[in-house]
């Protein structure tokens, strides 16, 4: 289930949540803002399954890959176990998506408002699963940098904080860490791809191949540097200093290693995402 990746799918819906819950005071609903915590980690980890299948399936998890491997790849899970935790998943979010909107609008179901949020849960089931896997695969063609802006910043940042607050203001300390969110989450994905370029190439076709790797750590630089900006902009408090000290060891491990050894630079920009979220909420 790669639960390493948990936190930064958190990020962006605790700090929209908790957003929300300011504003709302004594009115907010605590049960639907934990159904939201608990429907962003179960679209995490069916994202997780559907990669490792379409990774699987296409070859990209071979013997020269650079990451981690995971249980199709050393053979503990067949493909029909696979799929059947996949489906398990899909299951599994639409029944948190959908109690999350039921508590949210208290059962009320008749307004835009729930039509809206509904479909947006289908199109953030459809991106989980659509990275690696089916006909054309948005991840083999360069595009999950864009997919992963939309839904683990903007969506999930914007999104959090119009289900418990049934509105959006379009301000900058809400706009701001929505774009940070998104920015260091493609970060993420860039440096993953980084490491992997050696084994993608031939398979599928992500930034880092198609710029270079000199390119991507600029490009890499450029996502932190600005994404960081973008989440203390707002109202800069001392203690937001703390996290950037971890986003800083990252890019010193981003100009300083290669392949592999960049595996441990993923769970150090994870983690301080998280953090910066969460204490910009706070």
């Amino acid at each position: 289930m790669r639960l390493r990746t948990l936190p930064l799918s958190l990020a962006g819906v605790v700090c929209g949540g908790l957003l929300a819950m300011s504003g709302l005071g004594r009115d907010g609903n605590w049960w639907a803002f934990a159904l939201v915590l608990l429907t962003a980690c179960s679209l995490q980890v069916l994202s997780n399954l559907s990669n490792e299948m379409g990774d699987h399936l296409s070859g990209v998890d071979g013997e020269g890959r650079e990451g981690p491997n995971y249980g199709m790849t050393d053979g503990g899970l067949t493909v029909k176990q696979m799929w059947c935790a996949i489906n398990t998943m899909v299951v599994l979010c639409a029944l948190s998506g959908l109690l999350m909107l039921l508590f949210s609008f208290q059962f009320s179901i008749f307004n835009y408002q729930f039509a809206s949020l509904l479909a947006l849960g289908a199109a953030a089931i459809w991106a989980a699963t659509h990275y690696t896997l089916g006909k054309k695969p948005y991840g083999y063609i360069g595009l999950g940098d864009l997919f992963v802006f939309i839904f683990f910043g903007l969506v999930s940042v914007l999104g959090s904080y119009f289900v418990l607050a049934h509105t959006i203001v379009f301000e900058p300390r809400l706009i701001c860490p929505a774009v940070g969110v998104g920015l260091l989450s493609v970060a993420v994905l860039n440096v993953n791809n980084i490491r992997d370029m050696a084994s993608d190439e031939g398979l599928r076709k992500t930034i880092p191949l198609r710029i270079g790797e000199k390119f991507a750590r600029w490009y890499q630089t450029f996502l932190i540097v600005v994404g960081t900006a973008m989440m203390c902009a707002p109202d800069f408090r001392w203690w937001l200093g703390l996290p950037v000290g971890g986003i800083v060891v990252h890019l010193w491990m981003v100009w300083s290693r290669k392949g592999k050894k960049l595996d441990p630079a993923l769970p150090v920009l994870v983690i301080s995402t998280f953090l910066l979220a969460l204490l910009y909420a706070l």
